[in-house]
């Protein structure tokens, strides 16, 4: 191995020192350069005595005298602030055939700003999660998460984060959500576009500025009131709501009485319409679980319906697996408050 850990080394690109923190492979190491980690193949850096030898020049030594002396100009440096991103590195291994393939992805958190960061973070895979953490992220600096699988990327795994400021600011917002879902065509295909460019990682931005506090504007109930509306205790608000169902079948001949007319797609749009009001009154109510019969057949309607779950905040898992009642036609929701 050409470097090991603590060594010092030249990043050939911005002739910027750094050293060695961490032996990823073969092929590439991880670095700190002024303070940020990022990853770098071998060949893009160099140990520092090489630049300091090829520049070495013998100079005429001149005397200098006190009043001759020159003031030291105030250097400040400034870092340009590019928000918070989510980054992978892709960790290759070979094959049977000594060919590159990918064993799995490093997840690093990078907070390229001024700004301390809390932070949860959540990797749902399969509509279930698989990993969480919280912790908090210092300015211009990464912070390494977990791996995932290279198998799980086939579940298009989804990634959740929720921001609040370290320290507190009664302006900003008490906290900013963000979720990234990624399918894997297009993981397959930025990994792709990294090894063309020889590059080590590639990310997303998912925080750019913090946002400010919204201001609720108040409400006068009185003059609502006044006016022949009709105003409810919220408290009280579910009493209001339509009744909620613990089961809801979606076949066609259940929710009209004609559809011969309709065309396919009319039909899954009423479907899918269905679904969502259930799944909001199931939610109003806090019901804990919901069965959604959608039955078999070719299963565009199921998996409508599982990537529409895979959204939602409130559930917590949901399955597809035979039932005495339904057989494989029904998907279980689980929620969690």
């Amino acid at each position: 191995m050409k470097y090991e850990i603590g060594d010092k080394i030249l990043v050939l690109l911005t002739q910027e020192e750094g050293k060695v923190v961490e032996i990823i492979n073969e092929k590439m190491v991880m670095i700190d350069v002024k303070g940020v980690r990022f990853p770098a193949y071998m060949e893009q850096i160099d140990f520092p005595y090489f630049k300091l030898f090829s520049e070495k020049r013998l100079v005429e030594k001149k005397k200098v005298y006190i009043d001759q002396v020159k003031k030291e100009k105030v250097v400040t440096s400034t870092k340009k602030e590019e928000g918070v991103s989510l980054n992978f590195l892709p960790v290759f291994d070979k094959d049977i055939f000594d060919d590159d393939v990918v064993e799995k992805l490093k997840i690093h958190l990078i907070n390229q700003s001024y700004t301390p960061y809390n932070f949860t973070y959540n990797c749902m895979i399969g509509g279930k999660s698989s990993f969480q953490l919280k912790n908090i992220i210092e300015p211009f600096s990464d912070f390494y998460l977990h791996n995932i699988a290279f198998e799980d990327l086939s579940d298009s795994p989804r990634f959740d984060v929720e921001f609040s400021l370290k320290n507190e600011d009664k302006k900003k917002a008490p906290f900013y959500e963000t979720s990234l879902k990624i399918k894997a065509k297009q993981l397959f295909k930025k990994i792709e576009e990294i090894k063309l460019k020889n590059e080590a990682t590639f990310g997303y931005l998912i925080l750019e500025t913090y946002p400010d506090k919204v201001e609720v504007e108040k409400i006068d109930l009185s003059k609502l009131g006044n006016a022949g509306f009709k105003i409810y205790d919220a408290s009280k608000v579910r009493h209001n709501l339509d009744a909620a169902r613990s089961v809801v079948d979606l076949h066609i001949e259940k929710l009209i009485d004609s559809f011969k007319h309709l065309s396919n797609f009319e039909m899954l749009t009423l479907q899918l319409k269905t679904f969502e009001n259930f799944y909001e009154l199931s939610v109003a109510h806090r019901q804990p679980n919901l069965i959604i019969i959608h039955g078999v057949g070719e299963g565009k309607l199921r998996d409508e319906i599982h990537e529409l779950l895979k959204t939602k905040k409130e559930v917590k898992s949901f399955v597809n697996q035979f039932h005495p009642l339904y057989g494989y036609g029904a998907t279980e929701i689980w929620f969690s408050y």
